[in-house]
């Protein structure tokens, strides 16, 4: 199959839904294209600013933080497994202060509902909050919040 065809198949791909450059070379693998073919596609969309990992790992971590309530150390973990390079996942993270992701853990506890005042309701909110993807401290920091609010 040729690179034209790789290229048709990748840009119906994108229209349906963003991917990195690396699921997308993964994805047109799959389906039979050789790696050169694949190459020349995938160059090809980046040249025309149809795939962008940056614009995708920008995007990404937004829709998970703020439709998800993930943590930066799940996107994080998350971009990493889509093959997105390091310095594009930091500066998607960059902006995300303790302040912000502490009020967004403090709200998930408040909306999970359940209360954290004994030591097993707190543990139990510590490894919700890790789950979500944030560090142990900051949760901390956010169980003790949500515990001073429910007083």
């Amino acid at each position: 199959m040729s690179s034209q065809e790789a290229f048709e198949r990748a840009l119906e791909a994108l229209n349906r839904r963003e991917h990195t450059s690396v699921e997308l070379g993964a994805w047109l693998g799959e389906r039979g294209f050789e790696p050169r073919a694949v190459d020349d596609a995938v160059g090809r969309l980046i040249e025309d600013g149809a795939l962008d990992d940056e614009r995708f790992a920008v995007a990404f971590a937004a829709d998970k933080r703020e439709l998800r309530g993930w943590g930066p150390e799940r996107i994080r973990a998350a971009l990493r497994e889509r093959g997105v390079e390091e310095a594009l996942i930091e500066a998607a993270l960059d902006g995300d202060g303790h302040r912000t992701q502490l009020e967004r853990a403090v709200e998930l506890l408040e909306r999970r509902g359940q209360p954290a005042d004994d030591e097993r309701s707190r543990s139990r909110a510590l490894a919700f909050l890790a789950r979500r993807g944030y560090d142990a401290e900051l949760a901390y920091d956010a169980v003790r919040s949500y515990e001073r609010e429910a007083a």
